[in-house]
């Protein structure tokens, strides 16, 4: 995976490839600064936590993402994905449907709040083992899959939901998502720690470094004795976690769950991926890219919002930024090749 360097003196560094590893930090503190040159109250403590809090679900997502698409891989279905789970975390804390809308001393009748949060997870890795399923062994695209699983999961929360949100729980399932410990935000607190966990994982283990081989050179590392095809499930189901984690989150912090969330959320996980450094065809990346990634679209996506930028040029901003970190990342890699 190191980039070819020949045996002659060390070559001198290429300005295009440092730019090309590097962008996105630059990025991130050119936005910062700008946006707090035009609007002062971008830097204000309560500003900051509500990016970090605003970006910690879609950031949590973005690092399952990573090791899907470091294997080359893609899941499209994450925001389809996010309101199944978020609903199936809301349907068991009120214990059914009947309750969704008890609120008060009513909708102490459900379940426990770890119970909802193992359900989501466990509803997330199954649909996630599901899709990994039919990519290796029925050996469909992933693109192909996901997709398929976009309208499937979209379909099952709006079955499951009846189309309607289920809201209203109580403090301590809200607690997980409006809570802070010695000020701040837990979802944050709960993302900064998968962040360092998967950044150990990916970097440091045995299953990360199956991960990039897979990506690099698939053939090369089932020659090696890598099991290619249980690598490539693993990912998908470790996708499928992190969707069932944010949801439940993202449930606790609106304190409803409903079928229409998570839409258009796949952009947002797959543009904090690539925008950070990882690239589309496998093996190259990781997780410290992806948390800046995010945080650079949710300071863009806040600072817009600050002053006062329309949300539809907002997308067309993403876009845009999508495209071009691609292209850069192609270019660059093409220069590393000569």
């Amino acid at each position: 995976m190191s980039h070819s360097h020949s045996g002659q003196a060390p070559a001198r560094r290429d300005p295009i490839d440092l730019l090309a590893r590097y962008s996105a930090p630059i990025f991130l503190v050119l936005l910062i600064v700008v946006f707090a040159a035009l609007q002062p109250n971008f830097l204000h403590p309560l500003n900051v936590m509500n990016v970090l809090r605003q970006v910690s679900i879609s950031g949590l997502i973005a690092i399952g993402m990573t090791f899907v698409i470091l294997t080359a891989g893609i899941d499209l279905s994450v925001g389809s994905l996010v309101a199944l789970t978020g609903l199936v975390a809301a349907y068991v804390a009120k214990g059914g449907l009947e309750s969704r809308f008890a609120v008060g001393a009513s909708a102490d009748a459900g379940n426990p709040v770890i119970v909802a949060f193992l359900a989501a997870i466990a509803v997330g890795m199954a649909c996630g083992a599901l899709q990994g399923w039919a990519v290796t062994r029925l050996r469909v695209p992933p693109f192909v899959v996901t997709l398929g699983g976009l309208t499937a999961w979209r379909g099952a929360a709006l079955l499951l939901s009846n189309g309607g949100p289920i809201s209203g729980f109580g403090p301590d399932f809200t607690w997980w998502g409006q809570g802070r410990i010695e000020g701040v935000p837990v979802p944050v607190i709960i993302f900064a720690a998968a962040a360092v966990i998967a950044h150990v994982v990916l970097r440091h283990t045995r299953f990360g470094l199956h991960v990039y081989a897979l990506g690099g050179n698939g053939a090369a590392a089932n020659a090696n004795g890598v099991n290619t095809r249980r690598v490539e499930f693993l990912v998908y189901v470790i996708v499928g976690f992190f969707c069932g984690l944010g949801s439940f989150l993202l449930a606790a912090r609106l304190n409803s769950a409903e079928a229409v969330a998570g839409i258009g959320l796949e952009l947002d996980v797959i543009a904090a991926v690539v925008i950070g450094g990882t690239s589309l065809f496998g093996g190259v990346g990781g997780v410290v890219g992806t948390v800046i990634g995010a945080l650079l679209i949710g300071v863009l996506r806040n600072g817009l919002v600050l002053l006062n930028v329309s949300p539809f040029i907002q997308q067309i901003v993403i876009g845009v930024i999508l495209v071009l970190a691609v292209a850069f990342d192609q270019y660059a890699a093409a220069r590393r090749r000569a």
